[in-house]
């Protein structure tokens, strides 16, 4: 059931910022026949849709194996643990990112490291070899909003370091660097797939992506309470698998990926064409493909932007209003340098970016935004 919250922003708004109803009929039909061919099977935990999802996810993102659990802050849990990731160590991440990132880090017993960010709002490759210690033993960037990072630098900083990589690819299903998706470099990678994402599940689900079998086994292990053959205990682990459900549903969205990212960028180029005088919008360059999870701008007046477009009836988001290192949870001595993150973060707004959206509804928001500044 819709929570009151969501039905409410929905009527409120003419524009909402996400709009996650299943509206069209053609799309319901399909993934009703998902639910009922898993209803007859019966199998709803680890069945047949799962191990068929996780081969298509694999070859997606040329990868050998593909893993898949039951949120994507569950994918990087794991993940870090299959890689002996524990206490005393340390993983240097980006300060600016959903706290999973960091929680997840901070779960295994390990120490998050907060790296600044680029004006793109990804991890800056310079500030990263500042923070390397004995200690550390991951690198984990975020492709922040749909854009992917600058993975040839921070994969030749692992490399020098020793160090493994570990991809948070969370919000950036399909987008590319140098030819390469999302998913497809480093030691490991991990998404997220709730319903706000590029490939949406009907509720909590992720993926974990790597190349090298002896992990795979451990994390199909380690997401079923560390038991081999549902018999034996050989760690602690916890339940993470992922339902039969949500598998049969992303089976069927990720036939939708495509034409879904095609609507956002076309939006996105619109916006760019019509706004880029106005705020700093985000730069896609030669060598990436960006999917545009959200479409972050910044200007000095983000607040009163957001308040203006609200009043107009859309919908703006400052989704991430703090950096992590600055959450009550990790503000007391937190680890790293960040300086260009705590400037762009108070800039930070996200402008509707859905395929719900129609020529006249983004056309609508560019408008309000050159009225906004023409007033000012």
């Amino acid at each position: 059931m819709m929570n009151s919250w969501f039905i409410r922003i929905i009527k409120n708004m003419m524009i909402p910022f996400m709009d996650l109803r299943i509206s069209d009929k053609r799309q319901r039909m399909e993934l009703l026949s998902a639910l009922e061919a898993v209803f007859n099977h019966g199998q709803f935990i680890l069945g047949p849709e799962v191990e068929q999802f996780e081969e298509k996810i694999a070859k997606y993102c040329s990868r050998k194996f593909a893993i898949s659990v039951n949120s994507g802050t569950d994918a990087l849990f794991l993940g870090l643990k299959s890689l002996g990731i524990g206490p005393g160590d340390e993983v240097i991440t980006t300060a600016l990112s959903w706290i999973a990132t960091a929680n997840a880090i901070s779960m295994t017993g390990a120490t998050p490291v907060f790296a600044d960010i680029n004006d793109d709002l990804n991890i800056d490759p310079l500030s990263i070899e500042q923070l390397i210690t004995p200690k550390t033993k991951v690198i984990m960037p975020v492709h922040y909003a749909g854009k992917m990072c600058r993975m040839d630098e921070l994969l030749a900083i692992a490399g020098k370091y020793n160090l493994m990589l570990l991809e948070d690819a969370s919000q950036a299903f399909s987008a590319r660097f140098k030819n390469s998706v999302a998913g497809s470099f480093g030691t490991m990678a991990c998404f997220s797939m709730n319903p706000m994402k590029v490939l949406p599940a009907l509720g909590e689900a992720g993926m974990i992506l790597t190349d090298d079998e002896t992990v795979m086994d451990r994390l199909v292990s380690l997401r079923y309470n560390g038991m081999v053959n549902r018999e034996v205990c050989v760690e602690v682990g916890l339940n993470c698998r992922i339902d039969t459900i949500q598998a049969a549903i992303l089976l069927k969205q990720l036939d939708r990926v495509s034409p879904i990212i095609k609507k956002r960028r076309k939006i996105a180029r619109y916006y760019d064409e019509n706004i880029v005088d106005i705020v700093k919008v985000p730069i896609e360059k030669n060598d990436q493909y960006d999917v545009y999870y959200t479409y972050t701008i910044q200007t000095e007046k983000r607040n009163a932007l957001k308040v203006y477009l609200e009043s107009k009836g859309i919908e703006a988001k400052i989704r991430d209003p703090y950096l992590i290192p600055q959450q009550p949870a990790y503000n007391d001595g937190a680890q790293g340098k960040f300086l260009n993150a705590q400037r762009l973060v108070k800039k930070l707004l996200c402008l509707p970016i859905h395929e719900k959206m129609s020529r006249n509804d983004y056309k609508y928001v560019v408008k309000c935004v050159e009225e906004f500044f023409d007033k000012k």
